[in-house]
């Protein structure tokens, strides 16, 4: 058996007995590729994944404006509550966080496997969600910035 396939089907149980759905999922796909002998699909999935990941959560954040569910005077309300204007400045840092880390994990593919590794221990083990990378290489990124370069 191919090593790949095999790391995959570990890392399926992991998500399996921790009870995750969504790396099981994620995992299932990948292995599904690799079966078929659509391996041609990874380049794009590395290179628009993350962006085309980015866009459907984005999606999913902002349904509720689109829908209605959250009204103007909902919105404007936020400005009135501490935990509100909290969530507004760390959501913030978060943004900023995740566009560093971005920009950290196309200049660094080396950290990228220790970033991937982390996330799949904490999606498998922890019940996280793995959107935990862009904001841990912005973390990185930002800690790496006052270690001084050997």
């Amino acid at each position: 058996m191919n090593v790949v396939n095999l790391i995959l089907l570990v890392l399926l149980a992991l998500g399996i007995l921790g009870g995750n759905t969504t790396i099981a999922i994620a995992i299932c796909f990948l292995l599904m590729l690799r079966l078929l002998n659509l391996e041609g699909v990874f380049p794009y999935l590395e290179q628009y994944g993350l962006q085309v990941g980015i866009v459907v959560l984005t999606i999913g954040v902002l349904s509720p404006l689109a829908s209605g569910k959250i009204s103007v005077e909902t919105m404007l309300q936020t400005l009135r509550s501490w935990q509100s204007l909290l969530a507004i400045l760390v959501g913030a840092v978060v943004a900023y966080l995740g566009g560093r880390g971005a920009t950290f994990m196309a200049d660094s593919p080396l950290v990228v496997t220790g970033l991937m590794v982390g996330t799949i221990i904490g999606v498998a083990f922890f019940r996280g969600v793995p959107v935990g990378p862009l904001i841990a290489a912005g973390i990185v990124a930002f800690i790496l910035q006052f270690v001084p370069k050997a």
